[in-house]
């Protein structure tokens, strides 16, 4: 399945397609084209020849006309919209409402428009006009209506949707030779009423954002009811190192999947050579609907970089030691309300920033990368610290770095000027909450399609104090050793090696760091607004 999201041309593109058949269909009727002409008179006298010698034959087909009348049709659609509601598929009850009610307007409409006579020795009495036939037209919308409810039904095998789809198909040629046999149609108003029940078809469809004749698979949806369809699925990919109790996490994810409606989630591990690369492309061949995602903020980058522009949405559950994307999404710590708030929250888009530099492949992060001091605080700090007491390990590695040395950088924004710093720290972010809430970028916001930068250069240790003050305070006012710029491409190059990061992990020292924003790039499951 093609998670991309339609996009307005394609979406009316499509109706164009739809609508095409009747729009040639009708051009060639009503401007006389010779050889349709001739296949209609021609139809039409044997018709009326067959039926002149024959009024047994005419009276079955009157009565099988009367059994399959065009409310007869709109009578089932009617039906199964009842059957939809009760099961909670409100969209598809919708749709089927206005494309019955659209069939019977446009019917109306496309008879009096045209007004055509009836062929002249027509076998039966009937009122209206004979352009288009609203039997076949009637037919061909219940049979194309059905065709897209019953893939879409949550429960119905492919042995009894066939057992539906079968009659119906052979529902639509007999009433469509009904109408030629008892020679009140000519086989083009058949044709037509076939073409305008595709256009209808294929413009209620697309409005409503289904696929006719095509599977379709349910989002997750906020509120988490039936809708009928398929049950969709969720992806869950795992840093076994990061969750503690690995049985009960699966247990409490599995649940709260099912309470909701998805099938048994598709879990992946990662491993110690593959952060989610691997895994979130196996999410990706799953045709999942919802991946959800549960490790550090490594393991969140790889797998957001690897499903940026698949429109699949990411639910990123804490359990690292920053857990700076869930953070600045507002989604809690704790994994049952996490979990709640997530699976009934809303879909966001929001930017990925695309990096680069010497000695590095290009690579995606969600949150922040940076250059000199964080870097090393990052890099420095103990692994078995980070279990023990989480966060609060990188305190004691910022300790061990105050004094880490200053470096010349030149800074290039958009296509400004370059300019010159010498600096401890430059930081890029897409998001500006460090833990304990610190305003580190207090006007960054993830789906603004831009990045912001802060400098950090205090000359003396005894300045940091200040500098963390102007932090804290979100002050806006520009000073020597605290700037802070914006732009959607920022370009970095240290006169000397400088040790590097991304969301989190060290990437080792270089001189160089090229950062540009991909606005609206990803797809995250957030909670909704209280």
């Amino acid at each position: 399945m093609n998670h991309h999201p339609p996009s307005h041309l394609g979406r009316a593109l499509t109706v164009v397609l739809g609508a095409l058949p009747f729009a040639v269909i009708t051009i060639l009727v009503f401007e006389d084209w010779p050889p349709l002409r001739r296949w209609d008179l021609s139809v039409a006298a044997r018709a009326a020849e067959y039926g002149a010698t024959r009024p047994d034959w005419v009276d079955l087909w009157q009565v099988l006309g009367a059994v399959i009348l065009p409310w007869v049709s709109r009578a089932v659609i009617l039906g199964v919209a009842i059957y939809l509601w009760h099961r909670r598929a409100r969209l598809l009850t919708v749709w089927l409402v206005v494309t019955a009610a659209s069939e019977l307007i446009l019917v109306f409409v496309v008879k009096n428009i045209f007004e055509r006579p009836r062929p002249a020795d027509f076998l039966v009495e009937t009122d209206s006009w004979s352009y288009v036939s609203g039997h076949a037209t009637a037919a061909f919308v219940m049979a194309g209506a059905l065709g897209v409810v019953l893939p879409s039904v949550r429960g119905w095998r492919r042995r009894f949707r066939l057992l539906v789809t079968l009659p119906t198909i052979a529902i639509v040629l007999l009433v469509s030779v009904d109408r030629i046999a008892l020679n009140v149609h000519y086989v083009s108003d058949v044709l037509g009423g076939w073409a305008l029940g595709l256009a209808i078809l294929t413009t209620t469809s697309i409005c409503f954002g289904l696929r006719p004749g095509l599977r379709r698979r349910r989002r997750s949806t906020p509120s988490g009811d039936d809708d009928g369809t398929t049950p969709p699925r969720a992806a869950v990919i795992v840093n076994p190192i990061k969750v503690g109790d690995g049985v009960a996490f699966r247990r409490k994810v599995t649940r709260a999947l099912a309470v909701r409606g998805f099938e048994e989630p598709l879990w992946l591990e990662t491993r110690e050579d593959d952060a989610g690369n691997a895994m979130a492309k196996r999410a990706i061949e799953y045709e999942s609907d919802l991946v959800l995602v549960a490790g550090g903020d490594g393991t969140v980058r790889v797998v957001t970089a690897a499903l940026a522009s698949t429109g699949i949405p990411v639910g990123v559950i804490p359990a690292g030691t920053g857990n700076l994307l869930a953070r600045n999404l507002h989604v809690p710590l704790d994994l049952d309300d996490a979990l709640e708030r997530i699976l009934d929250g809303r879909d966001r888009r929001i930017d990925l920033v695309k990096v680069h530099g010497d000695g590095l492949d290009t690579d995606r992060f969600a949150v922040m990368a940076g250059l000199g001091l964080d870097a090393a605080i990052i890099s420095d700090a103990p692994p078995h610290l980070k279990a023990q007491i989480g966060w609060t390990a990188y305190l004691v590695s910022a300790a061990k770095n105050i004094n880490h040395p200053s470096v010349k950088v030149r800074i290039t924004l958009d296509d400004q000027e370059p300019v010159e710093r010498r600096v401890r720290t430059v930081v890029v972010g897409n998001v500006g909450m460090l833990q304990a809430n610190i305003p580190l970028l207090p006007d960054a916001r993830p789906d603004d399609g831009l990045i912001d930068v802060v400098v950090i250069a205090p000359r003396r240790v005894t300045q940091w104090p200040l500098v963390f003050w102007r932090v804290m305070t979100r002050t806006t006012r520009t000073e020597l050793y605290l700037e802070r710029f914006t732009g959607r491409k920022v370009e970095i190059t240290a006169s000397v090696d400088v040790q590097r990061q991304l969301d989190g992990d060290g990437i080792g020292p270089g001189r160089s760091l090229t950062a540009e924003v991909e606005p609206g790039t990803l797809i995250v499951r957030v909670p909704r607004q209280r």
